[in-house]
């Protein structure tokens, strides 16, 4: 037998009796003394050359100007001496994101490296690896010429799609408007 509904009258109104599950919003937790690190001091840029102009001049014609990349004189991000932390800051910098898989790996739960980054950094390790990838993001984005999906790859936010999403709730713009407007005259291919 079917039942008749009335304008207005909907599956939800006649099921509202039903028990609605609330999350509990959690307390922004806050590291009373100082952390030993700050998130720029863990930071490894994945731009390992920078180019530089070197003018050659032969003695014979116009001086020839030769572009080439160098080593750049980058600080490692700086060790913690906790082996859990310093590989944990490699594993983000290789742009992997599975935390639950380097937990797995080593025999730790999410809460254990989750509290590990907050006494080292004062930061929750959720943010602390969101934080990274999208300062890996800004600076592919700016500095290389790599497609979005390539950029996505190896800041570790997987895909296209999830690189979108990033730079729209970060930046509340698309990934090519957020390059564009990252960019200064000369940015691109300054790093490699």
């Amino acid at each position: 037998m079917r039942e008749s509904f009335k304008p207005g009258d909907s599956w939800k109104h006649r099921h509202a009796s039903f028990p609605t599950f609330k999350t509990k919003k959690q307390k922004p937790r806050v590291l009373k003394m100082k952390a030993p690190f700050t998130f720029d001091e863990l930071y490894c840029s994945p731009l390992r050359e920078k180019r530089c102009y070197e003018l050659k001049d032969d003695g014979v014609g116009k001086p020839q100007v030769e572009e080439k990349y160098v080593a750049r004189n980058l600080q490692e991000a700086r060790l913690t001496g906790i082996q859990a932390m310093d590989e944990f800051v490699r594993f983000l910098a290789d742009g992997r994101s599975d935390i639950q898989g380097f937990c797995e790996e080593r025999g730790l739960k999410l809460s254990d490296i989750d509290s590990l980054v907050f006494i080292l950094t004062g930061i929750r390790g959720i943010d602390f690896r969101q934080r990274y990838q999208v300062k890996m993001m800004d600076e592919l984005l700016r500095y290389t010429s790599l497609s979005l999906a390539e950029v996505a790859r190896r800041s570790g936010l997987g895909s296209a799609h999830n690189l979108y999403l990033t730079t729209k709730r970060e930046f509340g713009e698309a990934p090519a408007e957020h390059r564009k407007n990252l960019r200064e005259p000369g940015d691109e291919g300054r790093y490699r």
